[in-house]
């Protein structure tokens, strides 16, 4: 009775463990970079052919980044690199940056990304805990450059994220003004009007992504974070 007792626990015992390893599979799915290799690869093969200069301004990150067509445009008297690829979350800065920042060694770091991060179902404290390490990656090969993270804004595509990006944006916040050579730039505000709800001007169609009158704004707010 006793053995049968014993087994019957030992099994329990598997059986538990087994159903615990499936729920933290689920909870923590494998990330896929390798859907970002065709844009890494064709910013790769772009720096070859004109190899950008080196102690520039490397601005990084997800759509917000990629889509500014107007980047050196709105910054003729600084050297920008844009190195933005849609639809990317902070960490995928982070694991690319061997490949898109480092070979710059850029002065500045201006990144901005985590919409999708919590859109994709993560927790503003994760996001935040995820910049600290982007932060301690970049500071370990470049200790002078200095990082700027760009606040993420609401928008009327995921206004049901709203709270969640603003308390995403105060964690970064607080960690960036306890961090050397690390800022914060509000770039939330500014698409609000007086109804408190965004601006439907200053964003394209799919009320998500900036219009050109949008990154007009945007450039204003970030121009005075650059360094000469």
């Amino acid at each position: 009775m006793k053995s049968r007792h014993a087994v019957a626990i030992v099994l329990f015992g598997f059986l538990s463990v087994a159903a615990s390893s499936s729920l933290l599979a689920w909870q923590a799915p494998t990330h896929d970079y390798a859907r970002w290799e065709p844009d890494i690869a064709a910013m790769e093969a772009a720096d070859r052919e004109s190899p950008p200069p080196k102690g520039g301004i490397v601005f990084i990150g997800s759509s917000g980044i990629r889509l500014w067509k107007t980047l050196a445009e709105d910054y003729p008297d600084h050297k920008v690199i844009n190195r933005g690829f849609g639809g990317s979350q902070l960490i995928d800065s982070s694991y690319f940056a061997d490949r898109l920042i480092f070979p710059h060694e850029p002065k500045q770091v201006i990144i901005r990304a985590g919409g999708n991060d919590i859109n994709d179902g993560r927790l503003p404290r994760e996001v935040a805990d995820d910049f600290a390490e982007f932060v301690r990656l970049i500071h370990s090969k470049l200790p002078e450059t200095e990082i700027l993270f760009m606040g993420w804004n609401p928008s009327l595509a995921r206004w049901g994220q709203t709270d969640k990006l603003m308390e995403m944006n105060r964690l970064i916040r607080e960690q960036a003004l306890e961090m050397p050579r690390v800022g914060y730039i509000d770039t939330a505000s500014f698409v609000l009007g007086e109804d408190d709800l965004p601006r439907p001007e200053l964003f394209v169609e799919d009320q998500l992504h900036f219009s050109p009158e949008g990154y007009k704004l945007l450039a204003e707010i970030v121009r005075p974070y650059l360094k000469k």
